[in-house]
């Protein structure tokens, strides 16, 4: 037994045995990730160093990171060795880009399979297919083809969501692609008051994905929503946080993201 312990022990000290031991974490437990853009603001800043938990909707299919190379094939043909639980409602998540599937994006999950979303220039509403605890939440309602729709429902449970006060906003931006071309990942409809809006529903086994600063993020309503097969995991907690001056944000080092989400940071 002894002699095995040696062993095991040489091999973890060794090169190949650190290497290997590394890539194991990296493939199957947590993978570090910077948050490059204020999509997430006022939730998570840019800057903010985290780790992100690879099992929390099963283990994705390993990949060696920064040069992006799959280690196994996609044996379940959905993007994971194992498959897990999907994203819940309200959940933030890290998913590889649909359009780009080397780049990662962060976001929060506002819709499941089934789910309706409308846009409007008002903001966000959204049509529930089943029971759903965050319809509570919301102090407004739209009626639209017969179905209720719940305005900004995630907003009171996570006070980072907010609209930045931008000329160029989200709602202008989707008009302006439309306009000019562009395919957006929303149908535009014209609502009972004869205003435009932006409506989907979600597919099977697919997510909506919504930046907490609506107004400031690349997301699903320009490039629709996100298969199950590009959910890599959660966000876990934040190792290291710096801001544009290089200074260390010390208070938000070791904060994981549920103490942050019921902060508002300014």
């Amino acid at each position: 037994m002894n002699q095995i312990f040696n062993k095991l022990g040489k091999f973890i000290n060794s090169w190949t045995g650190t290497i290997i031991i590394v890539l194991c974490v990296i493939f199957f437990v947590a993978q570090a990730f910077v948050i490059p853009s204020g999509s997430m603001l006022n939730t998570m800043l840019i800057g903010d160093n985290l780790f992100v938990k690879k099992y929390s909707y099963g283990i994705p299919t390993p990949t060696i990171p920064w040069i992006e190379i799959k280690v196994l094939p996609d044996f379940n043909n959905n993007g994971h060795l194992f498959e897990g639980d999907r994203p819940k409602r309200g959940d933030i998540v890290i998913f590889r880009y649909p359009l780009e599937p080397k780049i990662h994006y962060v976001k929060r999950n506002i819709g499941i399979s089934g789910d309706e979303i409308l846009y409007t220039k008002e903001g966000l509403w959204v049509a529930f297919a089943s029971d759903n605890p965050y319809t509570e939440d919301s102090s407004k309602t739209l009626i639209y083809k017969g179905k209720t729709y719940f305005y900004e429902p995630y907003a009171k449970k996570h006070p980072g969501i907010h609209y930045e006060n931008i000329p160029f906003n989200a709602f202008v931006q989707l008009q302006s692609y439309l306009q000019s071309g562009h395919k957006i990942g929303m149908e535009p409809i014209t609502l009972d008051n004869g205003e435009l809006a932006f409506h989907t529903k979600i597919k099977e086994d697919e997510f909506f994905m919504m930046g907490d600063n609506r107004n400031n993020s690349n997301d699903s309503r320009f490039w629709g929503s996100v298969p199950y097969r590009y959910v890599v995991g959660k966000p876990w907690f934040i190792y290291l946080s710096w801001d544009s001056d290089f200074n260390i944000r010390w208070e938000r080092i070791g904060e994981t993201i549920e103490s942050l989400e019921t902060q508002k940071t300014p």
